[in-house]
């Protein structure tokens, strides 16, 4: 098909089906302004009733010929070559103008998509095409007619929705009413009369079709004449006239041409509709009420346009009426008889009649009578008689229509299909009231022949319809025709007067004008669960006070008497002489009682009172009524206590039970008379029916009215007794203990006659009469106490009780009355006890206990009983079915409602989780398949019964279909609630799961798939709008409860026929602006979760369809790169976004619900990046993105509620609409804020490793966002926005008060809504349930209704408060998310740093102000502290401050400060976990970065002033006290679980710790120290440390992510924190440092030396034992270090820990240039060697044997390593060759350097263009040399050599043998030390001469780039080392004795005794070394000295002195620093001791 062009066309997109149920009220979002322009256009269509898309014109087949055309609405479709040919088939084959047909083609595929029938060839496309919109064009026919009622309707109704859109166009339409009604009349008579057209000829099919649409047509002719005439069209003559000469020309529209096409059921019914209608319109438009009123006879009357004034028009009337003799004219006849009854009687009046009328009067009698007389005039009494005669049938007639016709009865036109637009509507109810009332006042009611048959129709008129359609005519009869005059309300008086002889027909009457409709027992009654609006509740309470008020009062009481008691000495009563008259008023002897009697009801009839009598005088029995006040109520009890006796009398063992009294039998006692006495009319077996109409009556005055409820009571139980009880002594038995009486014998007899038939009726009036009385708080106790007491209903634990039976024999008959009015009274009962559960708590907790316990019983009784067994019972009517169904899942979902199992503590708990486990957690089959098997079967079985026409039980369906869909939705979101939640339940299963029955609209397959048929409920409109938008919600709930559960592959989309169909209607839905705004914010929701949640079905929203598999490379490259022709989600939301200032305006809730969807497909940007690229490409959504951001919000709204507006049927707050749309803006906002975050962040991961062009060029979002951020007017507006919060937690705090204070047993937690807060709406219904709120604080209102709608009001306000709360914190997180996705663009930008510096000053102010507490309040004091934290990222550290940025930066610091003691947010309750989002991470994160920058500042001089290094010290000290505190609380949480939060807590803490102790900043450490001593943070510190698993084996999959073990690393940075600082490094020895390194999970293991670099759990880096191995080693080093020579006790226990670490130590000292080598090796090498260094220069003086021992054995494996070193540095290849890298990294570094040339000398191996890696590794190695030397430095005691003299020199230390071999396996030589020298010396004359800052290495992920300095430093280091251990070694050497040479080698002391293992290693180094010695015994070294060596190692070395003496004074240049130049010292001390004379 064509594309469309941009701008829609209303004529295309909205159907006249959808303006007509828009115009009858079902707006559902259109606004009027859209409702005006959608009419607008359609004017001319809707004014040309007969041919209403025209004929076929050449100027519109040449205006589609074009291409392109022009629709009245001026929207320009292009029409496509294929186009055109369907077009004009359509217009060829169904007669209509080109133009029309293009519209309506359009608007067919637009509205009902492409039918699956049709093909793609294109010579039968178009035949098909018009096959299939056939139906839709002739719906659209009836439509366009329909369309005009609604408007005529809202007309002359001020108060219509619509009423200005038709005063508007109604006038344009039909700018002349009468002349519009003559045109339908002349339409419908060339309707009646046309023939089958041609080409439908040869087809009966087609022909039949053409002729019920023709028939169709007549039908909605005559509803819009009807309401033409009912107020828009004066009734004139001659219209009046042509009206009944058309309806009597066509006998009611029964003569039709086409008759024999009209003989199918579904015919018949239209005719007989349209001849209900006629009737109607020819009584309506005689104005029956009017002429009541009077009328004119006047030969110049005032009012013209009125029939009477026309005398021609009344003579064509009467000669029409009197030309038809059939029964079915007897409305019209009698109508038009009172018509002239009045006129006569005006006549009759008048002295002279006009001549204009005398030929009209003339016409009335027979030609033949001679003349004119004025018995013409009379001719209406004989009319009437004829009317009203029994041949007519009128009230047959009449009552026919009110039971059987679809006009009066709602179930009848939904069972029969009817084409009727408006079923039971008002004004027809209105026609026949008006024609009832004129018949009674044409002829008296006691003169009506058939009384019995007027009363029938009264009943029927008043009282058999649904509610809302009888309301108004009661109302009206009450107020208005009741005083208008006696006749209108005689047939009441004439049934009082024979009350209570004849019961019934008053108490019908009185039922029947109580405006309650008809009951559950009545065949015509429907299950349509509409609930009544105000008006119509307020009608039906002034009705039933009326009813209720005269029957309270009856002014007479009537009774039979027999003759015989008026005669005699006893003689009880006695007729009157006739003087005391019969007078007019009382016609007929009157009669007197003699004696004071007690009548039944027990009112006294005192003695001489006056009655009337009513039967002839003469026979045995007479009829009085006695003038003789009394309450028809007290009539209804005695009724109900005799049938109660006499029932018991007949159920007793021997029959002859008697009440025995001992109560009063005075003789002055008046006579009782009893019900039989008085002649009531009763059955002696008892009459059921009189008590069935009495229980009727009763509970249809007291249903939903309290009061009046009250007041019939007290009525009932108030005055004397009735005459049936006649034990005085005991209290008389009131309405509920008969009632539950009557019940509790009608299930025994009905369970013990097994064939007879159940007394249904009595049985349901009885169980009604309990559930409206459970509404009277006095009475409703005593329900639930009788029900309590009684197995009868619900059974008990035992038995199944008596119902059990008895409503298993409904199963025979398929009729389910009884079952219904039980699951109407569980219902009841549980809403009574729900709403009355606070007050029953705090009054009566037993009773509370009694209403739990009936409860469990009923709720039992219902899934047992009913729930799993009701799908395979028989039906006579499949709608009982579904209504059973319903009330079940009502009940199980009311229950949820009001008591969701997820509560704790709640009422009903026991109950609630009990049909939890029944239907979720302990589901079985049978209670889970009624859920299913009735949303999988819905679709097929609707299209089943509309099939059939049977629409009374589609709609059932859909109330069924509307409460399982809700149930399933509540139960799968309780279950993401529940304990059970990851585990897959039976519900999800069976949802999951195939099951028989075809579910989706179109298919008929056997099985189907619940999701399927969820998924087809969306799309199907003709189940309402409450189906689709729950299917959805089910959908939604089934994808996220199905996603949280564990093990469950099920998928959304794995159980779609067809996902792209199901995707593109979701689409369209989504779409279309006029469809259902609840239903595209559903489907919004379930897209969003879908892109979420499920990746198949994701793609197929974001793309549109699946990606194909393709074989070509076109199709590939189309595939994956240009966007798809398929719409998608993406797509439409995009266009979407185009209009989005309207929708910001008009509609911010579905932008917010697009927006959201948008931000989840960016977060899940990588996976549909494809899709992305183009629309991130082309930019244009970023602008709109960042325009939104930009959007200004204005002020927070007022949340206090001051009054309420009714806002689509429900009472809103007057803030609510202003909070909402405030709320969902927010919401708009920041989701536009997140997404462009997330596109700035996709970009820069695309950019990750390349970030100088991430940096240059910028991503499309960052441009359109970039102008706002560095616009100071802006951010500054923009930031405050974000950070400002509404919450207001002192309303929780009032409302939960005034919860303790007056309604103690009320926990606000209980109102919680349970509804995921997406699908919640913002406003004054967000957090807490409002309609639950009610219910329960309903019962308080009779006692003080303001304190309770006070309270209500603030629950108003704590909702709206929480709607604007949470929008406000997610605005702040994604203003978080933004600025920290910005930072590498902004960061550095001195400008924008001082922005964001003064927006965080401002900032912090704020929070740190702050002084609202609670638990939302943390949620809300973390977002704002992280926005803060976003800033500072962005301001960053800075080297280069001005004043104005540090002041700002000190006014921050002050700010801190007081957030770190804010005493509302406490910091260390958010440690503790004392909070619900825990705020201390962001916070410690700040505090890293005012420590770290206070530390930059403090560093420059003269920057800071006093005053701002007194903030930050305040800070500071602040900062450690909290730091400290929660690093105890942390330690002391490590120990007892692994817990990541844990660990990132204790990361942070020792991070911030840190800072804030360095010296630099913090100088004083004693504070902190005396707070670390009092927490005694330190041994916690070490006890967590001896006690955790240090390795991280204990969780392998957790090492393996993380890479590191929980904990260690912080721990270990802790202690190397506090090991740097002196005083807090002896803290840390004096606690007990060394044990815990001792004693801990890795101990053993270091102990045999076994801790290796890598371990096989975590391949690919570095074991984290040997990482802390290292760390530990470097901590010990750090406090020998810091402690220094004042350590003797620590170096005493070191010297312990390296015997007990000798194992490990020796096994890194003896690596050799054969092993291989890692980083982590060398680290540990390294770090042994500090250790060794740091107790070196600790204890060079030291006596300690232990100390002595130790070094000893240092110093022989660092010789050796040292020979090793120096062939490493001087042999770069092989070093190259040894090295194994262990991480990834490592290794892609170690190969980059392969592919480099071999080195040939050391110094290449520092140039930076060869090879980086090596470079590195050799910078290292120089390193450890030097710190290797300077340790042996300090164990020889060099310096000592260098200052003292010879006899105070160490000469046991003189280790290296003077002589230049350089052998490997032996230790170092000088030899060796010379080689290290010449190396070094080679490095420092390459480098000296380049910069300093020169980069040799880049920069690594973990280390900065090596610079020249660096490597000069380490260099020189060695050089100098070498050099002076060097020339120090010789001179000892040289001062050795001479005979000490070879023994002093064997020195026994030199060895190092050890016990055990470090002994034999101790041992076994020794031995070596004597091996290694022992050659050399036979010549002394003073021999080999004096043979002239002496002289050349000192000439090497001062050669050596004189090379590095320029080359050292050029390299403090390059190390910018002034040191000791060592090399002239040493050239002095080798001349001076160590050269000789030649």
């Amino acid at each position: 098909m064509a594309a469309d062009t941009s701008k829609r066309s209303n004529l295309v997109d909205v159907t006249y089906q959808a303006l007509h149920q828009n115009l009858s009220g079902h707006l559902e979002g259109t606004t009027l302004e859209q409702l005006a322009d959608i009419i607008k256009p359609r004017v001319d269509q809707l004014r040309n009733i007969s041919e209403p898309f025209g004929r076929p014109s050449d100027a519109s087949k040449k205006n589609v010929d074009s291409g392109s055309v022009t629709l009245p609405d001026g929207v320009v479709l292009r029409v496509e070559d294929a186009d055109k040919e369907v077009v004009f088939t359509i217009s060829k084959k169904l007669d209509i103008d080109q133009v029309q047909a293009l519209i309506l083609l359009r608007s067919f595929l637009y509205n009902e998509g492409l039918p699956e029938g049709v093909g793609a060839d294109s010579s039968t496309m178009a035949d098909e095409l018009v096959e299939a919109i056939t139906p839709f064009y002739y719906s659209e026919r009836l439509h366009i007619l329909r369309t005009l009622i609604p408007l005529f309707r809202a007309e002359q109704n001020a108060a219509d929705p619509v009423h200005e859109i038709a005063s508007e166009f109604l006038p344009k339409i039909i700018p002349d009413g009468c002349a519009f009604a003559e045109t339908l009349l002349g339409e419908y008579i060339s309707k009646t009369h046309a023939a089958i057209p041609e080409a439908a000829r040869g087809d009966t099919r087609q022909a039949a079709t053409w002729a019920k649409q023709n028939a169709k047509e007549q039908l909605v002719m005559l509803e819009v004449l009807f309401w033409t005439m009912w107020s828009y069209a004066t009734c004139n003559g001659p219209l009046v006239a042509k009206i009944y000469e058309t309806a009597y020309e066509t006998h009611l529209g029964s003569q039709q041409q086409n008759s024999t096409f009209l003989l199918d059921e579904e015919s018949v019914q239209i005719l007989q509709d349209c001849a209900a209608l006629w009737i109607l319109i020819t009584v309506e438009v005689l104005e029956l009420e009017r002429v009541a009123g009077g009328v004119e006879v006047s030969a110049d009357p005032m009012d013209k346009d009125i029939y009477w004034a026309s005398p021609d028009s009344l003579k064509r009337i009467h000669h029409a009426v009197i030309s038809q003799g059939n029964s079915n004219f007897a409305c019209t006849y009698i109508a038009w008889t009172f018509v002239l009854a009045r006129i006569s009687r005006t006549a009759l009046e008048l002295k002279e009649i006009p001549n204009s009328y005398k030929g009209f009067f003339d016409s009335l009698i027979p030609q033949d009578s001679g003349g004119y007389s004025k018995d013409g005039i009379r001719a209406f009494e004989l009319m009437a008689k004829i009317g009203l005669g029994p041949d007519a049938g009128l009230f047959r007639l009449m009552l026919t229509l009110l039971t059987t016709s679809p006009l009066f009865v709602t179930s009848v036109a939904w069972r029969t299909g009817s084409s009727v637009t408006d079923p039971n509507a008002v004004a027809y109810r209105s026609v026949l009231k008006g024609l009832i009332i004129a018949i009674v006042e044409l002829v008296p009611v006691e003169l009506i022949p058939d009384f019995d048959g007027l009363l029938e129709v009264w009943v029927a008129l008043f009282g058999r319809s649904e509610p809302q359609a009888v309301a108004g005519i009661c109302r009206q009869f009450w107020e208005a025709d009741w005083y208008e005059g006696i006749a209108r309300r005689a047939i009441v008086d004439v049934a009082r007067s024979r009350f209570p002889v004849q019961v019934k027909p008053l108490i019908r009457l009185l039922r029947a004008l109580t405006a309650t409709g008809f009951l559950e027992t009545d065949p015509l009654s429907t299950a349509d669960h509409i609930q009544p609006t105000a008006e119509i509740l307020e009608e039906r309470q002034l009705c039933t006070r009326a009813v209720f008020d005269f029957f309270d009062e009856l002014s007479t009481y009537t009774q039979v008497i027999h003759t015989s008691s008026c005669i005699g000495a006893h003689a009880l009563y006695e007729k009157l002489p006739d003087r005391y008259g019969s007078s007019s008023a009382t016609p007929g002897p009157s009669f007197m009682n003699l004696r004071p009697i007690r009548l039944p009801g027990g009112s006294v009839l005192p003695a001489k009172t006056i009655g009337q009598l009513l039967s002839s005088d003469g026979g045995d029995v007479l009829v009085v009524s006695w003038q003789h006040k009394h309450s028809g109520w007290k009539l209804l009890l005695e009724l109900l206590t005799d049938y109660v006796n006499r029932r018991r009398m007949q159920s007793g063992t021997g029959g002859s039970y008697r009440d025995v009294s001992f109560g009063n039998r005075g003789a002055n006692q008046p006579l009782t008379l009893k019900l039989e006495d008085v002649g009531v009319e009763m059955d002696r077996n008892g009459d059921e029916s009189i008590i069935i109409d009495a229980l009727d009556l009763i509970r249809s005055v007291v249903h939903d009215n309290q009061e009046l409820a009250q007041q019939l009571l007290v009525s009932m139980e108030s005055g004397d007794p009735v005459v049936s009880h006649t034990m005085t002594e005991v209290q008389p038995p009131d309405l509920v203990q008969l009632t539950t009486a009557i019940l509790e014998d009608a299930l025994t007899r009905s369970a013990n006659q097994h064939h007879a038939v159940p007394r249904t009726n009595l049985i349901t009036s009885a169980m009604s009469v309990l559930t409206a009385l459970l509404a009277v708080p006095n009475y409703s106790n005593r329900v639930w106490l009788y029900i309590r007491s009684s197995s009868s209903l619900f059974g008990s634990d035992r038995s199944a009780g008596v119902a059990s039976s008895v409503l298993a024999a409904e199963r025979l008959t398929g009729h389910y009355t009884m079952t219904l009015a039980l699951l109407h009274l569980v219902e009841a009962l549980f809403t009574e006890a729900s709403a009355t559960v606070l007050l029953v708590m705090q009054q009566n907790p037993k009773l509370q206990q009694v209403k739990e316990e009936v409860l469990m019983r009923a709720a039992r009784f219902v899934h047992s009983e009913i729930w799993v067994e009701h799908m395979g019972w028989k039906y006579a009517q499949l709608g009982d079915r579904f209504e059973i169904g319903r009330r079940v899942s009502m009940f199980y979902m009311e229950v949820f409602k009001h008591s969701s199992p997820a509560l704790k503590e709640a009422p009903f708990a026991k109950l609630s989780h009990a049909i939890a486990d029944a239907l979720l957690f302990k589901a079985t089959t049978s209670t889970v398949n009624p859920l299913v098997a009735t949303l999988v079967t819905g679709g097929s079985v609707m299209n089943m019964l509309y099939a059939s026409r049977r629409y009374g039980d589609a709609r059932r369906l859909v109330y069924l279909l509307e409460s399982h869909l809700a149930l399933t939705r509540t139960l799968l979101t309780y279950k993401q609630k529940s304990p059970g939640f990851a585990k897959i339940c039976l519900l999800e299963q069976a949802l999951c799961s195939r099951v028989g029955g075809g579910g989706s609209f179109e298919s008929g397959s056997t099985r189907a798939d619940p999701v399927d048929a969820l998924a087809a409920y969306v799309k199907e409109r003709s189940m309402g709008d409450v189906v689709p938008v729950a299917a959805m919600q089910v959908l939604f709930a089934l994808c996220s409860s199905l996603s949280s559960s564990e093990g469950s592959a099920s998928t959304i989309i794995g159980h779609l026929s067809d996902p792209e169909a199901t995707v593109s209607t979701m689409v369209r839905i989504v779409q279309h602006p006029y469809d259902d705004a609840l239903l595209r914010n559903a489907v919004w929701n379930f897209i969003t979760l879908a892109v979420d949640k499920e990746p198949a079905l994701a793609r197929l929203f974001v793309t549109g369809r699946f990606r194909l598999p393709s074989i070509k490379g076109k199709e590939k490259a189309e595939d994956s790169g240009g966007p798809s022709k398929a719409v998608s989600a993406l797509s439409v939301a995009c266009e979407m976004l185009e209009s989005w200032k309207e929708l910001w305006e008009l509609n911010p809730k579905l932008l917010a619900s697009l927006l959201r969807f948008l931000d989840v497909v960016w977060q899940h940007g990588h996976e549909h990046k494809s899709s992305l690229d183009p629309i991130r490409d082309d930019g244009k959504l970023f602008d709109r993105l960042a325009a939104i951001v930009a959007e200004e919000l204005g002020p927070n709204p007022d949340c206090v509620t001051e009054g309420y507006i009714l806002t689509d049927g429900v009472l809103h707050s007057d803030h609510h609409e202003a909070v909402s749309t405030y709320c969902y803006r927010s919401a708009v906002k920041s989701h536009a804020a997140h997404i462009l975050g997330a596109d700035i962040r996709m970009y820069l991961q695309s950019q990750e490793g390349n970030a100088a062009e991430a940096s240059k060029k910028k991503p499309r979002s960052y441009t359109a966002i970039e102008a706002t951020l560095r616009s100071e007017e802006q951010i500054s507006e923009l930031i405050p926005e974000a950070s400002t919060s509404a919450y207001r937690p002192e309303l929780h705090d009032e409302f939960t008060d005034l919860l303790k204070r007056h309604y103690p047993t009320l926990s606000i937690e209980h109102l919680q809504a349970q509804e995921p807060i997406v699908e919640r709406d913002y406003g004054d219904d967000f957090a807490f349930s409002m309609a639950l709120a009610r219910l329960r604080l309903n019962p308080y209102a009779s006692d003080d209704e303001v304190q309770v709608e006070d309270a209500i009001r603030d629950l108003h306000a704590i909702n709206m408060n929480l709607s604007l709360a949470h929008v406000q914190t997610a605005l702040a997180e994604a203003w978080q998310f933004l600025l920290l996705q910005v930072v590498p663009y902004l960061r550095g930008d001195p400008v924008v740093r001082t922005q964001l510096l003064s927006l965080a000053d401002s900032l912090s102010v704020d929070i740190a102000d702050e002084q609202r507490s609670g638990e939302m309040m943390s949620n809300i004091h973390c977002a704002r502290i992280s926005l803060l934290l976003s800033l500072l990222e962005i301001a960053w550290f800075s080297t280069s401050d001005r004043k104005a940025e540090v002041d700002r930066f000190i006014a921050l610091v002050k700010n801190v400060k007081n957030i770190i003691i804010n005493n509302a947010q406490p910091p260390a309750k958010s440690i503790l976990g004392q909070v619900h989002v825990p705020f201390h991470r962001p916070l410690l994160q700040i505090l890293y970065y005012c420590a770290r920058q206070s530390r930059s500042l403090a560093r420059r001089p003269k920057l800071l002033t006093a005053e701002h290094r007194l903030a930050i010290a305040a800070l500071l000290d602040a900062t450690l006290v909290f730091v400290v505190d929660g690093l105890r609380v942390t330690f002391d949480r490590a120990r007892l679980q692994l817990d990541l939060d844990v660990d990132q807590d204790m990361e942070l803490l020792v991070a911030v710790f840190e800072q804030c102790t360095r010296p630099d900043l913090n100088p004083s450490p004693t504070l902190w120290l005396t707070r670390c001593q009092e927490t005694d943070v330190v041994r916690a510190s070490l006890q967590l440390f001896s006690s955790m698993d240090i390795a991280g084996l204990s969780d392998v999959a957790l090492l393996r992510s993380r890479k590191q073990p929980l904990y260690t690393p912080h721990v270990l940075t802790f202690h190397m924190a506090m090991a740097s600082i002196p005083p807090a490094a002896e803290r840390l020895a004096s606690e007990g440092l060394l044990v815990a390194y001792i004693e801990n999970a890795i101990s053993v293991a270091i102990r045999d030396g076994n801790v290796d670099v890598t371990i096989p759990e975590l391949p690919g880096e570095e074991s984290p034992a040997h990482r802390t191995y290292c760390a530990m080693l470097a901590i010990i080093a750090g406090v020998s270090t810091a402690l220094g020579r004042h350590g003797q006790f620590f170096e005493s226990e070191v010297c312990g820990l390296l015997q007990f670490y000798s194992e490990q130590i020796h096994r890194a000292l003896s690596w050799t240039i054969d092993d291989p080598l890692s980083l982590p090796l060398l680290e540990e090498i390294e770090q042994v060697v500090n250790l060794f260094g740091a107790i070196a220069q600790g204890t060079a003086l030291s006596t300690n044997d232990a100390v002595k021992r130790v070094m000893q054995f240092f110093t022989s494996d660092a010789l050796l390593l040292l020979q090793q070193l120096n062939y490493a540095l001087t042999h770069p290849n092989h070093l190259a060759s040894l090295f194994e890298p262990i991480t990834a990294e490592e290794r892609t570094r170690f190969e980059a350097d392969r592919g480099a040339s071999s080195v040939k000398t050391p110094s290449e191996a520092i140039d930076p263009m060869r090879r980086p890696f090596l470079a590195r590794l050799v910078h290292r190695l120089y390193r450890l040399s030097g710190t290797l030397l300077s340790a042996l430095i300090d164990i020889s005691g060099a310096e000592n050599v260098l200052l003292g003299e010879p006899e105070d020199w160490q000469v046991s230390q003189a280790l290296i043998v003077p002589h230049s071999k350089v052998v490997l396996g032996e230790p170092a030589s000088l030899g060796t030390l010379l080689e290290i020298g010449n190396s070094s010396l080679d490095i420092l004359r390459l480098l000296v001469d380049r910069p300093p800052a020169q980069a040799l290495t880049p920069a690594t992920s973990s280390e900065k780039a090596l610079d020249v300095r660096d490597t000069v430093a380490a260099a020189r280091r060695n050089l100098e080392a070498a050099l002076l251990y060097a020339v120090t070694q010789l001179a000892m050497w040289l001062s050795k004795p001479e005979f000490d040479a070879p023994s002093g080698e064997a020195d026994p002391d030199s060895e190092m005794s050890m016990e055990g293992a470090q002994g034999d290693m101790a041992q076994t180094a020794l031995v070596s070394v004597k091996e290694r010695r022992g050659g050399r015994k036979a010549m002394t070294l003073a021999e080999r000295l004096r043979r002239g060596m002496t002289g050349e190692m000192a000439a090497d070395l001062q050669g050596l002195l004189g090379k590095a003496k320029p080359v050292i004074a050029k390299s403090a240049s390059v190390l910018g620093e002034k040191e000791v130049d060592l090399t002239q010292v040493l050239s002095y001390f080798v001349q001076e001791r160590i050269s000789m004379p030649a």
